[in-house]
């Protein structure tokens, strides 16, 4: 039996990044108003614990996003599929990534990628010629942090 996980990725503004990539995916930015509610009012966490981002709120320094065909629990928000947390760490970046998300448009539509990923904060980095492969650009999200947009590998 395949094993769950999910993919966490450090950061300095979980929620932002949080957000770039939701976009940047098309996934959902997961909604855990009604648990945190429910824990602060039983008592179970402070107002400490909770942030505020675009009139959400959310555990402090802790994000995720979640693919909107993936079952979720609806008392939590917590997804249940294909997820990414994003978590706040007291230490910057220094170093090119080790692994990386390859973000993948549509055929012919690699150009309209990069150009919807720059709109969202992305960078370009470089552009990678395969010669009759094709190519494809390592660009850079928010914070720095490496990924690639590619033609999809279906096409």
């Amino acid at each position: 039996m395949a094993l769950h996980w999910k993919l966490v990725v450090d950061t300095r503004d979980a929620a932002a990044l949080a957000e770039f990539w939701a976009a940047a995916l098309e996934y959902e930015v997961e909604d855990q108003s009604e648990l945190i509610a429910g824990l602060l009012a039983a008592g179970r966490i402070g107002e400490d614990m909770v942030a505020e981002h675009r009139g959400r709120r959310h555990f402090r320094g802790l994000a995720a996003i979640r693919h909107p065909d993936d079952p979720y629990d609806e008392a939590t928000g917590v997804g249940r599929g294909r997820w990414i947390l994003f978590q706040d760490v007291p230490e910057p970046k220094t170093v090119k990534n080790r692994l990386h998300v390859d973000v993948h448009g549509d055929a012919g539509g690699l150009d309209t990628l990069v150009e919807r990923l720059e709109s969202l904060g992305a960078t370009r980095v470089r552009e990678v010629d395969q010669g009759p492969a094709g190519h494809w650009w390592v660009m850079r999200d928010p914070e720095g942090n490496e990924f690639c947009a590619a033609p999809s590998p279906r096409n």
